[in-house]
């Protein structure tokens, strides 16, 4: 018997590959042709994916590209941009109601058009009463059945929520669905510390064969200050663009307006983005350390100078920490 016929002696990273492996991870497995780029995008929630991707599927249609923007996050937002703040009908919601009535799902009851670009949303639970993870599995099972690998398109842009990227949620990385991964920060820790977890998984999954890379970083809401810049630099990718934090870009944002188009005065921005998408290759990232990462940052606003005191019994016992008579049984000596 050798050690990984024992359970709990068996390798961490055997573990992770295995989890990988599962058949309840099963998704599309076919080859993507050459002329398809599937392409996922990760980012802190809230840092801007859906704003980014939005004007970028947007900009790509107007070149003559035929493009595919699935949302992949529960939140299902990818698409509200785009379709000027009304809700799409989610894939995992769809379904539901046309299993109860013994109906198929059709490809206009869940995929929708404007400006060239064809979007959907995958979905997922109501809070507290399923995995978002496994309802991306779902939802990718659904797109197999709708006949996913038939379909043409140029690029099939994938928006991931990059808190997360276990489970459904790292099926781009973990099964090679995807040829590259596109991160989306800014200048402040936390959605870097996503980005760089997210560099950390498919690090991870290079090891282990996989193929996926990472294009790059857009950084949006850019402030000037150097973070996000430092830090594609010291994990090793490119910049492929900054979209400026800019009050009128706020304010049309806010207002589901399209900005990634010719006609609009930030358009030349949107075109370069894409031209960098399409041409990035997927490059094999350095993720940082905890340390390394905090090192991109003034310590003054991190706390990086901070230095760790370990605690002691007595501190724990705190008002409890009187000395207490041992039970221990003493016997005369004879």
């Amino acid at each position: 018997m050798s050690l990984d016929d024992v359970p709990n002696l068996k390798s961490y990273d055997a573990k992770l590959k295995d989890e990988a492996a599962e058949p309840t991870l099963e998704v599309p497995q076919a080859e993507p042709t050459s002329k398809t780029q599937i392409i996922a995008i990760y980012g802190k929630g809230g840092i801007g994916k859906s704003f980014t991707l939005a004007n970028l599927s947007h900009m790509m249609a107007e070149q003559g590209k035929r493009v595919l923007l699935i949302g992949c996050d529960p939140k299902s937002d990818t698409t509200s941009l785009l379709f000027g703040g009304k809700a799409c009908p989610t894939i995992i919601e769809t379904s539901t109601k046309k299993k109860l009535a013994g109906e198929e799902v059709k490809i206009g009851d869940v995929c929708f058009k404007r400006g060239g670009v064809f979007a959907m949303e995958l979905g997922g639970p109501e809070v507290g009463r399923g995995c978002g993870g496994r309802g991306i599995i779902h939802g990718f099972e659904l797109l197999e059945k709708l006949g996913f690998h038939d379909w043409d398109f140029d690029y099939v842009l994938l928006d991931f929520l990059g808190d997360v990227v276990c489970g459904g949620f790292g099926l781009p990385i973990a099964r090679d669905m995807a040829q590259k991964v596109i991160l989306v920060g800014s200048n402040d820790l936390q959605s870097l510390y996503v980005a760089n977890n997210v560099c950390s998984a498919v690090e991870y999954f290079r090891r282990l064969g996989g193929n996926v890379g990472v294009a790059g970083l857009v950084i949006n809401k850019d402030d000037g200050s150097g973070e996000a810049q430092a830090f594609a630099k010291a994990v090793d990718i490119p910049v492929l663009a900054a979209i400026p934090q800019d009050d009128d870009l706020r304010k049309k944002s806010a207002n589901y307006q399209i900005v990634g188009t010719d006609k609009s005065p930030w358009g030349s921005l949107f075109a370069e983005l894409a031209e960098a998408v399409s041409g990035a290759p997927g490059c094999r990232p350095a993720p940082l350390d905890q340390d390394g990462l905090l090192g991109l940052f003034d310590s003054k606003d991190t706390g990086g100078d901070v230095v760790l005191e370990p605690a002691t019994d007595a501190d724990m016992r705190g008002k409890k920490g009187a000395v207490k008579p041992s039970l221990e049984v003493i016997y005369d000596e004879v």
